[in-house]
């Protein structure tokens, strides 16, 4: 059965390694786990049983631009399927929910904030689901390289929406991160996959160059691989957005056609670029990490990277993306230690300081059995980006200290489509009683209409109505798809059930603010981990596929820079001035001046003085306008340590 769906509709004769035990598996009623590199057909694994479960198959990935991939590729296979995203219109995202409702969508792809949505979450209650996939499973450990604090939330989607059975599935997983997976979602370990992560196609070099002389080795290298030949796509990863910019005409100047991606672009234009790299219309990209998740580009013939790094893993999953259709390709590596200092900022710029954990504790206190939060708003009071501050909500819900009940948008506005009296007089009885309490509650402006949440519940008393937020949010999704009135939905508000009002905030706030520094401890070493890795004088294919558990590559590879006998030494960079000539009063005054007027009460400690000077963005930096400040970045690229330490001094 599986292997006719598998050569009829996806036209291949026979499994890819490690593919056939998964998809068993999953068809035995079992959850399951799927390590493969980058490009080994992670997808097959829950898009053929899809086909042949009961009910619907959820994916829930991280990147809109995985799905899309996917979308196409089952499009073109003639398989229903569909995501349900933030860039759709409401009958679009309308359409999709009747397919899957009607069974004529078996695949439904989503992001994992999208379960968070009530209006979504009340919808997907209806459907029966067979199967819970989750892409880029490594997002659920604290351990793996890029951790989403939403991920821990999914083991008990699984048990709330009563999803028999998971499927995870990654490319890059170290054997703790594969030992948690596994402990989160019951999985037995016969039913963990991995096919290893060595490629005996890809080229491994570490030829460090001087931050100098690193563009014209670039350009040389480039010219010196093509010769004649036709271009052969290749990738080169930068760690600035300015870099990438700068890069790309450097090289566009030295003959070489090049394209900068980055986030600062805007979405079309980041989407012409791709659009035009996959059809072949433009060889050299010239991109920060954003650019090849989820590319199905089998014919790139080189990547390399320009600056370090974030982490072997992200390494390992960038130079996965060469050489998908086997044939031999080239992974170089330039980077020396001059880019070191910045991935340590982004470190040390996601560590939250003691007073903001303390201010998002008092919060906690002071919300009483009952904590509505809005990210954003909280995020700004404590000085904490949401990615850590999501990963300190999910250590309270660890702790038993806070439970999350749902999510829901603080402000509905509606647009009627028709006159009110014509859509309240659809109905009878108490349903058209109810519809005038929803109109009676609103306040209308010039052609849109505010829900008061409020004051239709006290409508609701009064007239002996049924106006729970259920019932109404339900009422107005049925509106909508009557063609009747058009909804918006704004500003997203969590609300946690607190299950431990007395805590101590003090002793909890030190603890917390440990873990999180230990946290930062281990990301550091990570990366020199990396730097090790790199300047090894054995094999480097070897030494990659065993920071993975994999011991099945050869001794000696034969096609990476150890084993021709040529290791590498990272350059350190340029040397810089020493601080201790100078004082940071010079370019920290403008900004003292400007916390103590607009700062809302947040000190200036040497942690908050150290992100200004080297330039790490914070949501209080954003909201003071820092960045106009002359101090902000003045130290951009020394060692942060190095900088907190002196201002430190200087305070003491």
């Amino acid at each position: 059965m599986l292997d006719e769906t598998l050569q009829r509709l996806f036209g291949y004769a026979d499994f890819r390694p490690g593919q056939r035990p998964v998809v068993e598996a999953v068809m035995a009623g079992r959850s399951a786990a799927a390590i493969f590199p980058t490009g080994s057909g992670k997808s097959l694994c829950y898009q053929l049983p899809a086909l042949h479960l009961p009910h619907l198959t959820l994916v829930i990935s991280p990147l809109l631009a995985l799905m899309q991939d996917q979308l196409a590729f089952l499009e073109r296979h003639g398989i229903g399927a569909a995501s349900i995203d933030s860039g759709q219109s409401r009958e679009e995202a309308a359409a999709v929910m009747t397919g899957v409702e009607r069974g004529e969508i078996r695949i439904l792809m989503i992001s994992v904030e999208r379960l968070k949505n009530e209006r979504f979450r009340a919808f997907i209650r209806r459907v029966p689901i067979s199967l819970m996939v989750v892409d880029e499973a490594h997002c659920i450990s604290e351990w793996g390289h890029n951790f989403r604090p939403d991920y821990l939330k999914l083991p008990d989607y699984q048990r709330e929406f009563a999803i028999p059975q998971a499927l995870l599935l990654t490319a890059t997983a170290t054997p703790r991160v594969i030992a948690d997976m596994r402990e989160r979602f019951s999985i037995a370990a016969q039913d963990v996959t991995t096919t290893g992560f060595y490629r005996g196609n890809l080229d491994l070099s570490v030829a460090p160059v001087p931050t100098a002389s690193r563009p014209h080795a670039l350009a040389t290298w480039l010219r010196q691989r093509r010769g004649d030949m036709a271009p052969s796509p290749t990738i080169v990863y930068v760690t600035l957005q300015q870099t990438a910019e700068r890069l790309a005409a450097y090289l566009n100047k030295a003959g070489i056609g090049a394209t900068a991606y980055h986030a600062g672009l805007g979405a079309e234009q980041r989407e012409a670029i791709q659009r035009d790299f996959m059809a072949g219309h433009n060889d050299c990209i010239v991109a920060t990490i954003a650019f090849g998740m989820g590319i199905d580009k089998a014919d790139i013939r080189a990547v390399v990277h320009y600056d370090l790094p974030k982490s072997i893993e992200n390494y390992s999953q960038e130079i996965g993306r060469a050489g998908r259709d086997g044939n031999p390709s080239h992974c170089l590596m330039l980077a020396g230690r001059d880019t070191l200092g910045v991935l340590e900022t982004f470190v040390y710029g996601d560590t939250p300081e003691h007073h903001g954990i303390r201010r998002v504790l008092d919060e906690l206190q002071a919300g009483g059995a009952r904590w509505e939060l809005t990210l954003n708003a909280l995020s700004l009071h404590a000085n904490i980006r949401p990615l850590p501050l999501k990963t300190l909500l999910v250590q309270l819900e660890l702790r038993g200290i806070i439970r999350p009940r749902h999510a829901y948008f603080a402000d509905y506005r509606f647009k009627l489509l028709c006159d009110p009296e014509g859509l309240v007089t659809r109905f009878q009885g108490e349903r058209q009683a109810f519809v005038q309490a929803i109109l009676d509650a609103s306040n209308k402006a010039r052609t849109w209409y505010d829900l008061d949440f409020p004051r239709l519940e006290a409508l609701g008393q009064e007239r002996g109505l049924d106006t729970t937020r259920g019932r109404v949010i339900t009422a107005l999704d049925y509106f909508v798809d009557k063609g009747w009135l058009e909804l918006q939905s704004r500003q997203l508000t969590e609300v946690y059930e607190v299950l431990t009002p007395d805590i101590d905030p003090g002793a909890l706030s030190d603890e917390l603010h440990g873990d999180f520094r230990a946290k930062e401890a281990a990301e550091i070493d990570r990366l020199h981990a990396m730097l090790g890795l790199f300047e090894s004088e054995s094999c480097l294919s070897r030494r990659l596929a065993g920071w993975f558990g994999d011991d099945r590559a050869p001794e000696r590879c034969g096609h990476c820079s150890a084993c021709r006998g040529q290791p590498a030494r990272l350059p350190q960079g340029a040397e810089r001035a020493p601080l201790t000539a100078r004082r940071p009063d010079e370019w920290l005054d403008p900004f003292h001046q400007c916390l103590a007027h607009h700062g809302d009460g947040h000190p200036p400690t040497p942690d908050l003085l150290a992100r200004f000077l080297c330039g790490i963005t914070t949501p209080l930096f954003t909201r003071i306008k820092a960045r106009q400040l002359t101090g902000f970045g003045a130290l951009e690229g020394y060692p942060y340590r190095e900088v907190r330490e002196w201002v430190a001094n200087h305070a003491a």
